[in-house]
């Protein structure tokens, strides 16, 4: 009996910590913001509480963690000396706190999209003003070390106002890391590269080297499947989803779809999109004068999609939203109206309803960790 009560104790507490996440917000800090925050999030309410900040950071717009958990990255979306930064912290787990380790310039300006190689060996860096992309080693001890490779876009798109250069985006790699897929806004297109993380120059041009996009439409983010098969790419001038197959680095556009009712003339926005843990639907937010998610149902056999409601996100320019990993809530960063709003997600249809709200300065990039 006491073996029996001891294992539904540790089974017990095991669930109970197992509802509970590290909630990572990065902000703009023009506004009051201290940087980075991090709370503790309950998956079993939806609830969030503080946890602690930093103020060591300027804009961190946007944050990836190391695989082990042990770190935390983050751009510094500014312009020093034509350049932006990347920062390096260490995660305390035992008490949700972060310590700067260090800084690197990140090649140019404006840094706006991070991400980690599986090895925690590298950092890709998208610099959405500079135009540009780099790579950055990451030593034993998690600091970051000087950009190792540099990539400079060329080009320009049909709207003048904001595809007047190239304006890289973000930096996603494939499921298998084989390949890194970069957004240009600027340049309508999603640029391919081999990833060699073996090499010192890690990056080299796939062929072919790009998939272009609808003139006008702006790549900003993109979404893959978990098998690699699929990817989907927001588009966000023109307030669009498209659907691309992908095998061995090449992307084969099937279709592409609407965010917003037919005959919106409203300015679109359309800022992040994410899949749900089990794949079976799509969200994409929109900004502009919409302030909306977008969800659709994925047809797991061709990829393709079906439009299944639009949301009001409840704020002002949800730049960034996350699906938490147990699939039941979408936490939305409203930047403008400096909040995050929390919807209890219906797993089998997709609908959202509002759980919860809490204050934030500025908030443009969540990011989730199991406790």
């Amino acid at each position: 009996m006491k073996n029996y009560l001891l294992a539904l104790l540790i089974l017990c507490s095991s669930t109970l910590s197992a509802q509970h996440f590290y909630l990572f917000a990065g902000t703009y800090t023009s506004n009051g913001s201290k940087g980075i925050y991090v709370y503790d999030f309950d998956a079993a309410t939806g609830k969030v509480a503080l946890i602690s900040s930093t103020d060591s950071a300027d804009n961190p717009s946007y944050l990836c963690i190391s695989p082990d958990g042990n770190f935390v990255y983050a751009v510094n979306e500014v312009s020093r000396q034509q350049s932006g930064l990347v920062a390096a912290y260490r995660f305390n787990k035992a008490n949700g706190t972060l310590q700067l380790i260090n800084r690197q310039l990140s090649g140019s300006e404006n840094p706006c999209h991070i991400s980690i190689t599986k090895d925690a060996k590298w950092l890709l860096v998208a610099n959405y003003t500079g135009g540009s992309l780099s790579a950055l080693p990451i030593a034993a001890d998690g600091s970051v070390q000087p950009l190792q490779q540099y990539i400079f876009h060329t080009g320009k798109s049909v709207n003048e106002q904001r595809q007047e250069k190239a304006h890289v985006h973000s930096v996603f790699f494939s499921p298998d890391q084989q390949y890194l897929l970069t957004p240009d806004l600027g340049t309508d297109q999603v640029s391919i590269y081999k990833f060699n993380g073996s090499a010192s120059m890690p990056l080299s041009e796939a062929n072919p080297h790009y998939a272009a996009s609808a003139p006008g439409s702006g790549p900003r983010h993109l979404e893959f499947t978990a098998n690699g098969k699929y990817a989907y790419v927001v588009e966000e001038l023109s307030g669009t989803v498209t659907a691309y197959a992908f095998k061995k680095g090449k992307m084969k556009k099937l279709a592409t779809y609407a965010g917003h009712p037919a005959g919106a003339t409203t300015q679109h926005g359309s800022a992040d999109i994410h899949l749900s843990p089990d794949e079976k639907f799509l969200y994409m937010s929109n900004r502009g004068n919409e302030n909306t998610l977008a969800i659709f149902s994925v047809n797991s056999k061709n990829g393709l999609l079906t439009p299944a409601g639009i949301t009001p996100t409840l704020g002002d320019h949800p730049r960034n939203f996350l699906i938490d990993p147990t699939g039941q809530y979408i936490l939305v960063g409203n930047m403008r109206s400096n909040e995050v709003v929390i919807f209890q997600r219906n797993q089998v249809t997709g609908q959202l309803t509002q759980n919860e709200r809490f204050a934030i300065p500025s908030p443009a990039c969540l990011k989730m960790l199991a406790r």
